[in-house]
């Protein structure tokens, strides 16, 4: 093979590399939705605990978000791509991470505040960020940075200053992104552009 077959076929193996880097982010785009019902979920979990001083808010609010999401999935189909699988394996799983250790600390009678908040922030900045890695999206690494921030400030700060900090994480890392890829998905099918 000649040096410039061979540049050819690396720059072919690139472009493949790129287009499927793209096609996980529309697929992201199309799943938009699925963060926007989360972070609805956690801000109406939140406002049940506190404004109903309710402790089954959190475990029935995420169930029924649990149930909600399996359904509308299961209707919109599973990712075409191996990137999309992947990223969807990484929020399986930490969704999964979380109900069982917020679940068990409830059981064991050592769910607190802080804790809580803490192994949110930490699991849901853990999944933003391999998902940014996979799709090499900077946009989900700042939703990852924003969870970490407020899984911290779960450990070090008051409870109130605390709650803040994930509430503008829920709008910022959730909502908030949630919508960003959905337009940006739209943007780019109506456009059919990548």
């Amino acid at each position: 093979m000649t040096a410039n077959a061979e540049e050819m076929e690396l720059k072919d193996r690139l472009k493949l590399i790129e287009s499927m880097i793209a096609e996980g982010r529309r697929t992201t785009g199309v799943w938009g939705w699925m963060f926007v019902l989360w972070g609805v979920a956690y801000l109406a979990a939140t406002a049940w605990a506190t404004l109903g001083h309710s402790r089954s808010a959190w475990p029935v609010t995420m169930v029924l978000a649990s149930v909600l999401s399996t359904f509308l999935a299961r209707h919109r189909g599973r990712p075409a791509t191996t990137l999309g699988r992947a990223v969807g394996a990484v929020w399986a799983a930490s969704g999964i991470s979380l109900f069982l250790v917020l679940f068990g600390l409830a059981l064991a009678g050592r769910y607190e505040t802080h804790v809580f908040l803490a192994v949110i922030g930490g699991v849901l900045g853990q999944a933003h960020a391999a998902s940014s890695m996979i799709l090499r999206w900077k946009t989900q690494m700042f939703c990852a940075l924003v969870w970490w921030a407020a899984g911290l400030a779960g450990c070090f700060l008051s409870e109130s200053q605390a709650g803040a900090a994930f509430l503008a994480a829920v709008l910022v890392g959730q909502v908030g992104f949630g919508v960003y890829v959905m337009f940006t998905e739209r943007r780019l099918t109506r456009g059919g552009g990548s």
